[in-house]
């Protein structure tokens, strides 16, 4: 499968998966997920429901750091759940803007951005490899959990795009799957894992390298989360 089809193919499982929220996805799961990655019930209680789909693999907003009036980004926002967290950091002088590609859950998005009423957020769509947006005006970048679904030739994009994107001194706060060790031939090639965020894992030394290589330093990996043990998964 080549870099093309595998991005419909992550856009056609991450539409269909915005549009079973009403009706499979249960918002006790969906917090659950969340209050295990560090997310506090008061922080859940004030986005939309509809929000947060149990589709995080971290916090990035615990180490984002973001502050009143910054100008934060999420790449792969989906339905807006930490667009919306961020828009409540950053206040009404700062601003959150969220990029997705897939238009079912930006759908999703805006209409939880309609039920916020949140003045200060806004969506994009696009692959967040090239996304329409000026150079530095981020203070801080987040992703959660979406990386992962980018093909690896594609992957040093991101965090060019990420760099671009930043101002100076500006930072990133990512989340997201990675493999302890290469991947055998036969999980990289089942699309069920690759859209369930396990196949596409880079190992840490590309993670590394991704980042020197876009331009950014300092960087640290965290304590790994452990994934909470639910009966309902994507």
């Amino acid at each position: 499968m080549d870099a093309n089809e595998t991005y419909q193919l992550v856009k056609d499982h991450y539409g269909a998966y915005a549009k079973r929220y009403d009706t499979e996805l249960s918002l006790e799961h969906s917090q659950k997920v969340a209050q295990a990655f560090g997310y506090t019930l008061d922080e859940l209680a004030s986005i939309p429901d509809g929000a947060n789909l149990g589709a995080s693999c971290g916090n990035p907003l615990a180490t984002a750091k973001l502050e009143k009036g910054e100008v934060a980004i999420d790449l792969g926002s989906g339905a807006g759940f930490d667009v919306f967290l961020a828009a409540n950091k950053v206040g009404p002088d700062g601003r959150a803007i969220g990029v997705d590609m897939s238009k079912g859950m930006l759908e999703l998005a805006r209409k939880n951005m309609e039920k916020s009423k949140a003045l200060n957020v806004s969506f994009v769509e696009a692959s967040i490899t090239s996304i329409p947006l000026p150079s530095a005006i981020a203070d801080c970048i987040t992703s959660n959990c979406v990386i992962n679904l980018v093909p690896d030739i594609d992957k040093p994009m991101v965090f060019h795009e990420m760099f671009r994107l930043l101002k100076p001194g500006g930072r990133v706060a990512v989340s997201d799957i990675v493999a302890k060790c290469e991947l055998p031939a036969d999980i990289k090639r089942n699309m069920a894992l690759y859209v369930g965020c396990i196949a596409g894992a880079s190992n840490v030394g590309d993670y590394e390298r991704y980042l020197k290589e876009a331009g950014f330093e300092g960087g640290s990996f965290l304590k790994p989360a452990v994934w909470p043990k639910l009966t309902q998964h994507r």
